[in-house]
């Protein structure tokens, strides 16, 4: 659980020495925005919106595979945190590489299900973190603060319908996986990557790299 982090003395000595001991916890920030849920709600009753956002969500199986891992939700736009370790010791998506196969294969689904009309199309952004620390401003709630979150956030800008934004660091730990596995370099997902491209992001000093997979 998160470190809260609370004192009402400005300048309370002990708050810095707390936040001195809040160890990193890196790990996997993912951004899953459902789109057209705006407009949707200006052109169709509240029983037809609610329904579709009902089973977009139902749909989406890491929402199921990591409930605790969900950070927050603002709008239809869900966070999840999955530090390194808890993501290893899953039974299902143990790897970077596995976290991908399954957002790619859950958008792809959604975007060539059979039945029309019955779901929404999503974008998602993606990035393996180093700088992010387990801490909370609110008593009894699990949050994650740091630069790397800041960047998840600002990779979404980048993201479109059926569309993966992943970051260079995601992308790397990704090729270790593949490696370790014996996996080809363009086995499933993969053989959809652009190459890399590098861009400046507002509050960020320096260029981001980052790549796209479009289902």
């Amino acid at each position: 659980m998160a470190q809260w982090i609370h004192d009402k003395d400005p300048r309370s000595p002990e708050i810095t020495r707390l936040l001195q001991g809040v160890p990193k916890c890196p790990g996997v920030c993912l951004f899953i925005d459902i789109t057209d849920s705006t407009w949707i709600k200006y052109h169709e009753p509240f029983t037809r919106w609610g329904q579709k956002l009902n089973n977009t969500f139902n749909f989406i199986s890491l929402l199921n595979d990591f409930p605790d891992n969900i950070v927050k939700g603002i709008g239809d736009e869900i966070m999840l945190y999955i530090p390194e370790g808890e993501l290893h010791r899953k039974t299902t998506f143990r790897t970077c590489f596995a976290l991908l196969e399954e957002i790619y294969a859950t958008l792809d689904n959604i975007k060539n299900f059979p039945v029309d009309g019955l779901f929404l199309p999503c974008k998602v952004a993606i990035h393996y973190c180093t700088e992010v620390y387990n801490i909370t401003f609110l008593e009894g709630y699990n949050d994650y603060y740091g630069k790397d979150v800041d960047l998840s956030a600002r990779l979404m800008s980048k993201a479109k319908p059926y569309r993966i934004v992943l970051s260079e660091k995601f992308f790397q730990k990704v090729q270790e996986d593949i490696a370790a596995e014996k996996i080809s370099p363009e086995h499933g997902c993969l053989k959809f990557v652009t190459e890399k491209y590098i861009e400046d992001f507002k509050g960020v000093p320096r260029p981001v790299e980052y790549r796209i997979i479009q289902v």
